[in-house]
Formats: structure tokens, C-alpha cells, sequence
């Protein structure tokens, strides 16, 4: 396990960029092994969730060709053309992979089985695998989780009220849609990121967006490859930026960042905490927003958070408590019980290990409540295997009196690989425990 000491930072700065997308780099994968034709990815993210997507795709017969770390070729196979593995499909902790790959195997004509890390085992399946099932899906789980095996056939295409915004579970769907008999309409209480539609459109997919609802329209018309440079990932951008707003004298821009509104919900809270956040140079790459942000030192106050802003920032809550510890007054967090479901239970761990610090948190069903500002104290903490977690402690060591020690940042390369050099040269002052 990698330890890793954190000490208050003097003023951050500096101009850097991110790695890219996590989301977007799953999904151009999974969509470009299902097109006719090569399609070319730069700035891919190669973190172990994406890399586990990577290595189920050529266990499925897709052929993918990697030229340096961020840049590949995926040589597609067709909607119809991939392969029955020989081996259960490991997807190590990636639920993203997990679910989206569910949904692509009920519909080809083998059988397979999709397996995990014990993390990921825990992590609930049927929200995904009863909604394929009425489409004429056949997937036998384990008391709701993982592994899943998947008898594929014919689907039928089916309309999906889901009761829980959630991009994975659509975007499963989305892609079972694409092979199934009629069309496939899928409605949400909120909405969620919309990468793979963005996606399958460029693609030339037969797609129609109404309101909360999106439908997919299947036909023999083959998916166009992709040519594909992936913008920074936004939730990986969360770190420095409130770094930065909390860091006494800092200014801190990240360069080529996703601006998609569907995930910019963190920027507008902070903003409406009080801190400075500029957006400059905007423009278009791949289909998706891209823009430079700026996050400069600021005072904070508490804020409600609740309804569809959750799903704007749903991977950014532990940052963001972080932030609020600093934070004049209270802050509220309702309606993210999902947050109890993903890597780690981030309501209970957030809460246990920020308490290690002196923070003023109080859990909720759904969410949690910061009192501030509280002078925060290192201290020995705990990543619980979650990377998000991990990055949101180290944020808050740079806060801290003393030093803050971190155990478990060797889960940070599930989505951040490189994280702790990009602070290093914003001028944060790390060393190994």
C-alpha cells in the first residue's frame, strides 16, 4: 500500500492540462470496436478503469493498437462482429465497463461473463440488468452483483423509466438498443451526462433527444469510426481547481477541459459558494465542449446542494466537502444517496475521514451537512481503495496544520494517472511515508 505525506502548499500556480476524459475514453472504445472501420483516439485515458475496458474489448476479438499511452487505433468489428471470450471478463473496479459492456453482450449471440474486483462486486448490478431483461435479455447475477453471466440473443426494444438518473445504466440501454428489435426510448428524473448520445450521433446513429428522454431508433445502418481527441476531464480537474481556491495567493488554469453541461455542476456550485471561477477560450472538440478554467484563491460560504444539480457533480462530492470545510456557515448535500453505491459508500468514508482532520460533517441517508470553516489538522487517513477519496484527502492536507498522511494513493491511477506530479509542479510539497 502507497503512503504518501502532504504538507500545507504556498501559493499554487500555474497553466496545465489534465489527462483525458474518463467517461469519453470508455465509451470511445466501446463504441469504436462496434463501428465498421478504424477509429483514431488521442489523449485516451490510461487509467486502470480504462485499460480494463481496453483488455475486455480484445478478449472479444477487437483488435486495438496502442501507438504511445494516449493514443490508439480500435480496428472495429461491426455491431454484430465480436467474438465469445474464452475467459470471464475481468473489469477489475470499472463499473463504467462493467454496465456498458452488459448491455453490448445481451444482444450478440454468445455467451459471456463479466467478473471484478471485490470492490466492484459489491457495487449493485440489477439497476442495469432488470431493465435489459424486459427487452428479452438473459443475465443471471449474484444477489445483485457481479459476476454477471450473459446468454446473449435477440432484443426488443422497449421503453425504460428509470427511477435514478444514471449515465451508465442509459447509456446500457442506448447501446442494447442498437440491436434490438424497434425502437428503444429511455427516460430519466433528471438529467445525466450525455456523452454516449453525443457519441452514437456522430457516429450516424438514428438517435432523438425529447426533454429527459432519449430515443434510439435501430436500423442496418452501420456506425461510422470515430477520429477522436479527448478533452481533459473535468472531474479530474476538480482537485486543482479547489486546490486552488483554497490555497492562500493561489491562480490555477487547466487547459482543454470538458465543459459539457451535463457534468459542469461542481463550477456553478463553487461559484455560487462564492469562489472565482473564469472560463475562457471555448470551443468544440469531437462533438463535446471544451474550454481553459481558471480557479483563483476565494472566501467560501455554505450552500444547499439537492435535485439535478447531483448529477452534474455526482463524482465530485468528496472534493467538495473538503471545500466546505472551509466554508463560512453550513453546507447541505440531499438527494445523492448514490453516492452510498459507487467505489466506496462516499457518504460514510468522506464523513469517517474528514472527522480524522476536525471537520465539522454530519452524514445524511442522502448526503451530508459541513459546518464551517474548521482549521483542519493532518493526520493519518484512509483512501478505502477509492481514488476520488484519495485525491480529495490530498487537497485537504494542503489545507491542513502539519503533516497529512495518506494510505492507499495507489488507487489514484484508476482515473488521475500522474496526479501527484501535476500538483507537484503547481507547487505542492509531497513526499513518500
Amino acid at each position: 500500500m502507497t503512503r504518501l505525506a502532504v504538507y500545507p502548499a504556498g501559493p499554487l500556480r500555474g497553466r496545465v492540462r489534465v489527462p483525458g476524459d474518463k467517461s469519453i475514453s470508455h465509451r470511445a472504445l466501446l463504441l469504436g470496436a462496434l463501428a465498421e472501420g478504424d477509429s483514431h483516439i488521442a489523449n485516451f485515458l490510461p487509467s486502470g478503469d480504462c485499460l480494463a475496458t481496453l483488455e475486455c474489448l480484445r478478449q472479444l476479438g477487437v483488435h486495438i493498437e496502442q501507438h504511445d499511452t494516449t493514443t490508439l487505433t480500435v480496428c472495429g468489428r461491426g455491431k454484430s462482429g465480436l467474438e465469445a471470450p474464452a475467459f470471464p471478463l475481468n473489469c477489475v473496479r470499472s463499473g463504467t465497463t462493467m454496465r456498458l459492456l452488459t448491455g453490448i453482450l445481451a444482444g450478440q449471440s454468445f455467451q459471456s461473463t463479466l467478473t471484478g474486483d471485490v470492490q466492484l462486486l459489491r457495487r449493485p448490478m440489477r439497476r442495469v440488468v432488470e431493465p435489459l431483461c424486459r427487452m428479452g435479455a438473459e443475465i443471471s447475477d449474484t444477489d445483485g452483483h457481479a459476476p454477471l453471466t450473459i446468454y446473449g440473443r435477440r432484443l426488443h426494444g422497449c421503453e425504460h423509466r428509470l427511477e435514478v438518473a444514471s449515465a451508465q445504466v442509459k447509456s446500457a440501454l442506448l447501446l442494447a438498443g442498437l440491436q434490438a428489435d424497434g425502437v428503444t426510448t429511455v427516460c430519466e428524473p433528471a438529467p445525466s451526462r450525455d456523452h454516449t448520445e453525443r457519441m452514437l450521433l456522430a457516429m450516424g446513429a438514428r438517435l432523438v433527444a425529447d426533454g429527459l428522454c432519449v430515443t434510439i431508433i435501430p436500423g442496418a445502418a452501420t456506425l461510422r469510426p470515430l477520429s477522436l481527441t479527448i478533452p481533459g476531464d473535468i472531474s479530474s480537474a476538480a482537485f486543482p481547481l479547489v486546490a486552488a481556491v483554497l490555497v492562500n495567493g493561489s491562480e490555477v488554469t487547466i487547459e482543454g477541459v470538458g465543459v459539457n453541461p451535463a457534468r459542469t455542476g461542481l463550477l456553478d456550485v463553487l461559484r455560487a459558494m462564492g469562489a472565482e471561477i473564469s472560463i475562457s477560450s471555448e470551443r468544440e472538440q469531437g462533438g463535446e465542449p471544451v474550454a481553459d478554467v481558471t480557479a483563483r484563491t476565494s472566501g467560501l460560504g455554505g450552500v444547499e446542494i439537492g435535485g439535478a444539480t447531483v448529477v452534474r457533480m455526482i463524482d465530485e462530492f468528496p472534493v467538495l466537502a473538503v471545500a466546505a470545510t472551509q466554508a463560512g456557515g453550513q453546507t447541505v448535500v440531499r438527494d445523492a444517496a448514490e453516492l452510498r453505491v459507487k467505489e466506496t459508500d462516499r457518504i460514510a468514508t468522506v464523513v469517517t475521514e474528514l472527522r480524522k482532520m476536525g471537520a465539522h460533517i454530519e452524514p445524511l441517508p442522502d448526503g451530508f451537512v459541513v459546518s464551517g470553516p474548521v482549521p483542519l489538522k493532518g493526520t493519518v487517513v484512509e483512501s478505502h481503495g477509492d481514488h476520488r477519496l484519495a485525491m480529495a484527502l490530498f487537497v485537504a492536507g494542503l489545507v491542513a496544520e502539519g503533516e497529512t498522511v495518506i494510505e492507499g494513493m495507489e488507487c489514484v491511477s484508476d482515473s488521475f494517472p500522474g496526479f501527484v506530479a501535476l500538483m507537484h509542479s503547481l507547487g505542492v510539497t509531497v513526499r513518500p511515508a
